[in-house]
């Protein structure tokens, strides 16, 4: 995941939080959506033992909640397509679980011996192959559907990053896996942290019970300032330079809007309950031109039509000197909802005034907690349709066109390249030219 500004302020939380109190929200937790849980426990069976697959500043960061979660948690196998990667992301968690006051506190550990470390493509099958039961995918989205169907298939508890797919074929898939998931009964957790939010959670609650009326329309937006880009270094291959920046190539990330504007797209899905049923939206390459920002847009504005005719504006950029907005907002009919700032003005005006917790963290303690309980939850659907959602915004403003749900789904455009391969020839797929680029 890029440095975010709101992964900034998370981080910094977290720390503060974390000095305050050594209690780390387990099972019960004033946030959790599980409170009818029994506390964590550590013994036998109840261990976590954790794989992590990609180890970027996103996986790192992960490992690292999941070690801060619950009693009980080893971090005993990693994976990455590069070793460097690798190699920082596990110096920095060995000297954090030697740190961390919660972490020492909890008895949890990183045992990750060199057979347990593993690099190139093939890396995350051999983390699965490896004496894990819970295994984190964080890893650029494009390779996200794939390693889902691996872990299903070696029987893991997962904790998925969103995005779980940049096209309509990926979330076929990865709809399909969600099934598979709780067949098995398997839990699988997503990255959509503000589902384990206390100050969100109880907002929800509060648009469940009416608080605004009928929800007419809503504004959602991601806009900030740019991230980092790495220019192509000599000797790196055409593979490596993109996958050593994902972020600006849409076969492995999906462009911003569905990396990180998801999470907006994520908050409008779930106080409306519903997806939307089709878009129309435009974007762009406006500052971000050179070739060295891949082929993604800097900009996109998209207007969803839910259901009952309830529209959403959605707005995401990432540009420097330009005012900053991370937020989502509602109507109803009774009232106005910021549900950022977890308020409601109106009849039933109200602001959220209980603790707050490390929704980080909070999301592995619970899915940790349902693992013990023998009550695995699944959030694949809710994050495949957030997914989607976004997918769907960005193909109406990459092509110019009103585009369906269905449309969008049932899509057969696959980003995947044919071979992943170091040496293989990647040329840039073209940037998109509304009016110009079809839909496929």
């Amino acid at each position: 995941m890029a440095n975010h500004e709101e992964e900034n302020k998370a981080k910094s939380s977290r720390r503060n939080f974390l000095k305050q109190s050594s209690v780390a929200l387990v099972g019960g937790a004033v946030a959790s959506r599980f409170t009818g849980l029994p506390a964590v426990r550590a013994a036998g069976s109840d261990v976590i033992k954790v794989g992590l697959i990609g180890c970027g500043g996103r996986g790192t960061g992960a490992a690292k909640d999941v070690l801060s979660s619950a009693r009980g948690v080893k971090l005993v196998a990693m994976g990455d397509v590069f070793k460097d990667h690798l190699d920082k992301s596990l110096d920095m968690l060995t000297r954090v679980a030697q740190s961390d006051e919660t972490i020492r506190n909890f008895g949890n550990t990183v045992e990750v011996p060199e057979d347990r470390r593993f690099t190139g493509f093939n890396a995350f099958e051999k983390v699965l192959a490896s004496d894990i039961n819970y295994v984190i995918l964080a890893t650029p989205p494009g390779f996200r559907p794939a390693h889902l169907k691996a872990s299903v298939a070696a029987g893991k508890h997962i904790f998925t990053e969103k995005p779980v797919a940049v096209d309509g074929p990926g979330i076929r898939s990865v709809l399909e896996i969600a099934e598979q998931a709780k067949a098995k009964g398997l839990a699988v957790g997503a990255g959509t942290q503000r589902r384990h939010q206390a100050g969100y959670i109880e907002t929800m609650n509060r648009l469940r019970d009416g608080a605004i009326g009928n929800i007419v329309s809503a504004r959602v937006y991601w806009n900030q300032g740019p991230i980092w880009v790495h220019p192509k270094q000599g000797g790196w291959s055409d593979m490596e330079w993109q996958m050593r920046n994902w972020y600006y190539f849409t076969w492995l990330c999906g462009d911003h809007i569905v990396e990180q504007h998801v999470h907006n797209l994520d908050v409008a899905n779930w106080a409306l309950g519903a997806h939307p049923v089709k878009a129309t939206g435009h974007g762009g390459r406006q500052v971000r031109t050179d070739s060295i920002y891949g082929n993604i847009y800097d900009h996109f504005a998209v207007d969803y039509e839910y259901p009952n005719d309830v529209h959403v504006a959605s707005f995401c950029r990432q540009m420097p000197n330009c005012a900053n907005n991370v937020s989502e907002s509602l109507a109803g009919t009774k009232g106005l909802c910021q549900a950022n700032k977890y308020a409601i003005t109106g009849e039933k005006s109200w602001r959220y005034t209980g603790a707050n917790n490390l929704p980080y963290v909070q999301e592995h303690t619970d899915l940790i907690a349902s693992v013990r309980a023998g009550k695995p939850y699944n959030e694949l659907k809710e994050v495949s349709e957030s997914t989607m959602t976004a997918i769907m915004g960005r193909m109406a403003a990459y092509t110019g066109q009103e585009v369906t749900w269905e449309q969008a789904l049932n899509s057969t455009e696959s980003l995947m390249p044919a071979k992943l391969e170091w040496d293989a020839a990647l040329a840039v797929a073209p940037v998109a030219m509304p009016g110009q680029t079809k839909l496929v």
